[in-house]
């Protein structure tokens, strides 16, 4: 491998889906730039596991929720880019960290609300808009929603309308990005057994077995379906795919 290998940055980069993506990405040749919110710790095991593979990584704290912090931390991923590759930009930006929030529409608060905009539409907003200096022409922006914008469970209509929001600003931003190469999709994956939300797929037994038996495959995703279907979508092999939603769930309420 050489000096010129693609860099990502992966937003919640730590744990679940963030974690196998940047491990399959390293596993293809691409250097990572990870972020955590809180545990420093095992981001710095996720950095660990990506040089066992012979890659170079670097774990970042952000908090997505802090739009007044994007500035500081788009600095400090140049410092990064010049102090560990020699390099002024990075290739691939993969949105993916949030939480999930599952409470009726009756019961939703405004905070609840305002919490998930805020980590959910208005921090890939504006944290996309301060990293797109350095995000190099021909770059990839993946953008991570959920199958629950296409098929409804109560609980989380709050969640799916954020996620919503974000395949439609996918296709924006491919339309004003295509000038420079750069190309926007979305993924949305189904029910996936992590931590996520509580790690309710993972854990409650009746959930998961309803779920797998609305799925055409017979299961819930785990982790490893996802890390290899983002390694895709950010390839020059899927360099023809631009400004759309793939779905990742295994066939789930068809």
């Amino acid at each position: 491998m050489t000096a010129t290998n693609p860099i990502a940055l992966i937003t919640g980069g730590s744990r679940g889906l963030g974690k196998n993506a940047a491990l399959a990405l390293a596993q293809q040749g691409t250097d990572i730039i990870l972020t955590y919110q809180q545990n420093a710790a095992a981001a710095q095991a996720v950095v660990s596991e990506i040089e066992w593979l012979g890659r170079k990584a670097v774990a970042l704290p952000l908090d997505v929720a802090d739009s007044s912090s994007f500035a500081a931390f788009a600095s400090q991923v140049q410092q990064q880019l010049q102090q560990h590759w020699g390099r002024d930009s990075f290739n691939y930006l993969l949105n993916n960290a949030g939480i999930g929030i599952n409470v009726p529409f009756a019961d939703t608060t405004e905070q609840q609300f305002d919490q998930l905009m805020r980590i959910h539409v208005k921090g890939p907003y504006f944290l996309t808009q301060q990293l797109l200096p350095l995000l190099a022409d021909q770059g990839r922006i993946l953008n991570v929603s959920t199958g629950l914008t296409r098929f409804a469970v109560p609980g989380y209509g709050a969640y799916a309308a954020m996620k919503s929001a974000m395949e439609t600003l996918t296709r924006y931003w491919a339309k004003e990005l295509g000038p420079r190469g750069i190309r926007v999709n979305v993924l949305a994956p189904g029910a996936i057994a992590t931590d996520f939300g509580g790690g309710t797929v993972r854990d409650n037994d009746s959930v998961n077995q309803y779920l797998a038996s609305q799925t055409a495959l017979g299961r819930v995703g785990q982790a490893d379906d996802i890390g290899g279907v983002v390694s895709l979508l950010l390839s020059e092999q899927a360099g023809w795919i631009n400004a759309q939603r793939i779905e990742a769930s295994g066939g789930m309420f068809l």
